[in-house]
């Protein structure tokens, strides 16, 4: 049984330390700076449980020795901290980050690390990026690569057309900082909630535009090989020109602080949701010019005698199945591993990653 600690006792963190304690083969310790938190847990089995602010002294350092992982669930700005008690210890590190700049700073600690550093192992970066390397790895020369993927409220209900299902911290950061793209073959710097798009999917309208982080690595992996790579999420039709107006019409850019209590104490969180994941990929195979598509839908369940959002089972899915691939050898065991250095059969058949098991429609749609 291996020794993981969680950083983190919030939605996701929750339901990390759920399934892994629940598999029978590790055994968890979930750190977070509010006892009040620790004790919401709920696990079907006994978790260890520590009160413990990470940003003073080495604290997090001694609790990560001797440990075999780290799984940071904490909010993006705690990344680093983290990630520099993991290299200190000798501790695998994994983490569910979005934010570049975080991302950057885990790739440079895994430079001559002992162990393995895995960043953006949640749902976007994550699993998506799994996805589009896999199909862009089935042409001979790519064109264009575009990931959609949204955590959207099954019963919309009110004018965002949006209710919480995960980090208030993670959709403002991924609203309010710059993306990344690959544009006509140049890598380019975007703006988010820009470049707005419609779609339909099994007949219903949505709505999709730049935010920041959800390409992960990929733009460093296929720069030179692709002619268009963008990353947008997906929200219901209105969502956009909303967040413009609160964010740069009133300024709320610049007091995250603010937005962040306005949007927790006047949108409710829902565990009736859905996620949706849409990779498309173009090029040449075999001298014509070919298309590929990645559709799946995955809603909440229940899970240890409680129903779970979609967001809390596939990100915490995602991460759980990576560590579980790192733990039986089934991926390097030192330096830097990326997403996309995963290969999406050996994820799908891990048993944390068959949440993400499509149903046969679109399972057929996907072939």
């Amino acid at each position: 049984m291996k020794d993981i600690v969680i950083v983190g006792a919030g939605k996701i963190g929750s339901m990390i330390a759920e399934l892994l304690r629940g598999s029978g083969d590790y055994s968890v310790t979930v750190v977070d700076r509010s006892q009040q938190q620790l004790d919401r847990l709920e696990t079907a089995g006994p978790i260890g449980k520590i009160a413990a602010d990470i940003t003073q002294g080495d604290g997090l350092r001694k609790i990560l020795t001797g440990k075999f992982a780290v799984l940071s669930a904490a909010p993006y700005h705690a990344t680093r901290l983290i990630a520099e008690a993991a290299k200190a210890a000798g501790a695998h590190y994994l983490d569910l980050t979005e934010d570049v700049a975080s991302t950057r700073a885990v790739k440079q600690l895994s430079v001559g690390a002992s162990t393995a550093f895995i960043p953006q192992c949640g749902l976007a970066p994550g699993f998506i990026t799994i996805v589009a390397s896999d199909l862009a790895s089935r042409f001979d020369q790519l064109q264009d690569v575009r990931m959609r993927v949204g955590a959207l409220p099954k019963f919309p209900s009110n004018a965002l057309n949006y209710n919480l299902t995960w980090s208030t911290d993670g959709v403002i950061n991924e609203y309010c900082e710059p993306c990344e793209a690959i544009v006509n073959g140049q890598l380019r710097e975007t703006q988010p909630l820009e470049e707005l798009e419609e779609f339909s999917l099994d007949g219903v309208l949505y709505e999709a535009f730049n935010t920041s982080g959800g390409l992960g690595t990929l733009c460093e992996t296929l720069a030179g090989k692709v002619r268009n790579l963008n990353y947008r999420t997906i929200r219901y039709p209105g969502h956009a020109a909303i967040m413009k107006a609160l964010l740069n019409d009133l300024r709320l850019r610049d007091r995250r602080e603010l937005l962040k209590d306005i949007l927790e104490n006047a949108v409710p969180i829902t565990l009736q949701d859905v996620v949706i994941v849409f990779v498309t990929v173009s090029g040449m195979r075999g001298g014509q010019l070919m298309q590929e598509t990645y559709a799946n839908k995955i809603y909440a369940a229940p899970l240890g005698g409680r129903v779970r959002s979609a967001i809390q089972i596939t990100t915490a899915g995602g991460i759980c199945a990576v560590l579980d691939m790192l733990s039986t050898g089934k991926l390097p065991q030192s330096g830097l591993i990326r997403q996309e250095d995963i290969k999406l059969p050996a994820f799908l058949a891990n048993r944390f990653g068959r949440c993400y098991a499509m149903a046969p429609a679109m399972a057929a749609n996907a072939a």
